[in-house]
């Protein structure tokens, strides 16, 4: 079973996840630290603005189910965070390098599409292409709850469909799907009016063509 995470803490382990590999030598985080990168406005959707109190208490919740360990100096008080969701001996969860990079990108961003995710990753992992990010993450995509990863529908505007994790609980597809269509309902709408303005102008400017001349015989 998958564990199940409130926003705050998909925040904060994919913030571990990312720092792990990007700054290991600032690696475990001190809650200063770690509430810093879960309130970055870049890299980050949507944007937060967590309390360190707010941090704090989503590690810990973490903490008491094996999915991040807390270091304590009881000297200073301070504490530092680590990841225990994936590759280590506290939890089944096993990925390669490609996979964690995927999985770090999608509970800091979103869904995304392959062309988003291999844009993204450079400081986690280089992707040759759109297509290696697909065969990275094929064998973690399923349609039930216990798959790590879904493909969504593909959105109008959109070249590929995107894929999301299911650690925040399962994506309802369906429902996707129907926000997708009522999108490419609104998007054919903007497009009609779009066209309708458009020849409008068109319109105006042949009367304004049509006026110069007459002005122009006149004279």
């Amino acid at each position: 079973m998958l564990p199940q995470l409130t926003a705050t803490e998909a925040r904060v382990i994919g913030c571990l996840m990312e720092k792990a590999v990007t700054t290991p030598d600032q690696y475990p985080l001190t809650l200063n630290a770690l509430t810093n990168a879960a309130n970055q406005k870049s890299s980050r959707e949507p944007v937060m603005a967590l309390k360190p109190a707010e941090v704090q208490r989503a590690a810990r919740a973490l903490r008491d189910r094996s999915l991040v360990h807390i270091e304590e100096n009881f000297k200073n008080g301070v504490e530092k965070y680590k990841q225990r969701l994936c590759n280590t001996t506290y939890n089944d969860l096993q990925l390669s390098k490609a996979q964690y990079a995927v999985l770090t990108l999608l509970l800091l961003r979103g869904p995304q599409t392959p062309g988003e995710l291999r844009a993204r990753s450079g400081r986690l992992y280089t992707f040759d292409d759109n297509a290696a990010v697909t065969t990275a993450v094929a064998d973690l995509i399923g349609e039930d709850d216990s798959a790590l990863f879904v493909q969504l529908p593909r959105t109008p505007g959109r070249k590929e469909a995107e894929f999301m994790h299911q650690l925040c609980g399962p994506v309802d597809i369906a429902a996707h799907a129907q926000q997708a269509a009522a999108n490419r309902g609104s998007s054919g709408s903007s497009q009609g009016r779009i066209a309708e303005l458009e020849a409008r102008v068109q319109e105006l400017e042949t009367e304004n063509a049509a006026l110069r001349r007459r002005l122009g015989d006149a004279d």
